[in-house]
């Protein structure tokens, strides 16, 4: 059971069945029915934290929007009307002229004031959205939303397992979630029930569920497949409406942050991965590569505003719009790497810029071309080995500081409510003082390539500091670091600091001769710089959990009756 608060009643657990509460939600579950995972409680979490704060902010957008329209029109009609209410002025002043106004007892009391029109009060709104849970096992996740997120109008939770679609309907009306009654005009109950709930449940397959949502679009779609979500994402990206969310975990790092499997990645994600310390912000990047190139055969684009790499998976929330312009610009925020097989150093081969040319009348007209290159030589330029190519890959931001910034207000008022608000509060701080530059080190590997003692996470952060360049932590590894300067420039910092350090024996073949033969181009200056400790070192990262039996991405259920690539794993 979840150490989550949970609800004072408990309900009553059939023989067979084991209980299991999150929150304020409880299930019951069997064996072999539907596979849940409770470590994923912080995945959860965060969803939830993250789908809410992201309704709130559509929320106050839409009403902002509709106070505009409603003004917009109301000036619109003063001023249209203006030439008819001096026509009807005139008219009530002949009126007047040939019948005096009545005395104020003979208008039973009323002033003039009375008889004026009076404006009606501003009606409230709400936008009230809808989500999709392509693949939803036991349920647990749609119905958290439905219950804990309250601007949700109805959660469509599907499955392609007989048996999970079975657990799902058990858990929603247990939950107080389940299907409504219809009613005749005269309030008599018709025979039957229809599936209104709050929670409604579908049993299909996930890809024809969202492609059948193109016309009709939900705001919210979450994928959380067991292994990747690549085959239900150019589904997703269609179902979405404008501004909507779209929610993407995948579990299989073994292939996106590893070069094991180059060829599974290429054809899963449209890039090769890293092999190289910083492979899981690679993992994210090429993830999110995948979502814009399917939205951009739409005429669509996305904005990444939270992406994290967590455990043995990573999750995204992307914001999917409409935009030609913007679709040509994906092609600018898309790069190729080059790494070096030895010390990991990186070049980055993006795939477009945009020239700007002033034409007549001061109009700008954007000229989108590919980017010359390749960039690079063969060789490593730091320590004279061979390169390989990664990618292609998303290269923007991959969070939005400002959303994030709203997430951590908002578990910072409702901390009681979710179970790992403290490991969520020290990540999502993390992120949002993270550089958009790609990518990350830790001091500890680089000193590995140079065969030195490890300079302190101060040092190196003051020694970039005090070259120019900015510094940032990163949640994706712990102890690691983001810079704006380049490869080069960190590599002279670790030189001089050799230099302070000496190192001896080295090896004529080792990569560490080869770059100890450069000088650094400036001594590094190792001295306490007064921004070396961001605000993130006041929280404690809770990057791993303590690990229990149950810990990982688990088995997938051994049940017949649904297609076991789209059987989940966590939910």
């Amino acid at each position: 059971m979840s150490s989550s608060s949970a609800t004072s009643t408990t309900p009553h657990v059939p023989e067979g069945f084991r209980l299991h509460t999150e929150n304020n939600v409880h299930i019951l579950m069997s064996e072999n029915e539907a596979f849940l995972n409770p470590v994923q409680e912080f995945n959860r979490d965060l969803s939830v934290a993250c789908i809410r704060t992201w309704s709130e902010e559509l929320n106050k957008l839409k009403q902002e929007r509709r106070a505009q329209v409603s003004k917009k029109r109301a000036l619109k009609i003063k001023e249209g009307s203006a030439k008819k209410r001096q026509r009807v002025n005139e008219q009530v002043s002949v009126v007047v002229e040939e019948k005096p106004l009545q005395s104020e007892e003979s208008q039973g009391g009323k002033t003039d004031t009375d008889l004026q029109p009076t404006t009606r009060p501003e009606e409230t709104f709400d936008y009230n959205f809808t989500i999709l849970e392509a693949l939803s096992a036991t349920g647990l996740r749609s119905i958290r939303y439905a219950k804990e997120i309250p601007l949700v109008k109805y959660v469509l939770a599907n499955d392609l397992s007989p048996t999970a679609v079975a657990a799902m309907k058990r858990n929603v009306e247990l939950n107080g979630l389940g299907v409504e009654e219809k009613t005749e005009e005269d309030g008599s109950a018709r025979k039957g029930k229809t599936n209104l709930g709050k929670v409604r449940v579908n049993q299909g397959d996930a890809c024809a569920l969202m492609y059948g949502h193109r016309t009709e679009r939900v705001d919210v779609v979450d994928l959380d497949p067991y292994g990747t979500a690549a085959p239900f994402i150019d589904a997703a990206v269609q179902a979405v409406k404008d501004e909507g969310l779209l929610c993407i975990t995948c579990t299989d790092l073994s292939i996106l942050a590893t070069n094991n499997y180059p060829e599974k990645c290429f054809s899963n994600y449209g890039g090769l991965p890293m092999k190289a310390e910083y492979s899981h912000e690679a993992a994210l990047r090429l993830v999110l590569h995948a979502a814009s190139t399917s939205a951009s055969r739409y005429g669509r684009y996305i904005e990444p505003l939270l992406s994290l790499s967590i455990d043995f998976y990573v999750r995204l929330f992307i914001r999917v719009n409409s935009s030609p312009l913007q679709v040509k610009k994906a092609l600018t925020k898309t790069s190729s790497y080059f790494v070096c097989t030895s010390c990991q150093s990186f070049y980055e081969q993006p795939l477009g810029r945009v020239i700007e040319k002033t034409g007549a009348g001061d109009n700008v007209n954007t000229i989108y071309k590919t980017q010359p290159g390749p960039t690079i030589g063969s060789r490593c330029p730091e320590c004279d080995s061979s390169l390989h190519i990664a990618g292609p890959m998303w290269s923007g931001p991959i969070h939005d500081t400002n959303f994030v910034s709203k997430v951590l207000q908002h578990i910072e008022a409702n901390k009681d409510a979710y179970g790992t608000s403290a490991r969520m509060q020290g990540m999502l701080t993390v992120a949002k003082e993270e550089l958009p530059t790609p990518f990350y080190f830790t001091p500890t590997k680089v000193a590995g390539f140079f065969h030195c003692q490890t300079p302190s996470l101060e040092e190196t952060t003051s020694a970039l500091l005090h070259a120019g360049h900015q510094v940032s932590r990163s949640h994706a590894s712990p102890g690691s670091l983001k810079t704006t300067g380049t490869c080069e420039d960190l590599m002279d910092v670790f030189r001089s600091w050799v230099k302070k350090h000496p190192i001896k024996n080295v090896s004529e073949t080792s990569p560490a001769l080869r770059l100890l033969a450069k000088e650094p181009r400036a001594e590094a200056n190792f001295s306490k710089h007064p921004n070396s400790v961001t605000s993130s070192s006041k929280f404690k990262i809770v990057r791993y959990p303590e690990t229990p039996a149950n810990w990982g991405p688990g088995s997938r259920p051994v049940t017949g009756g649904g297609n076991k690539r789209k059987r989940k794993h966590d939910n």
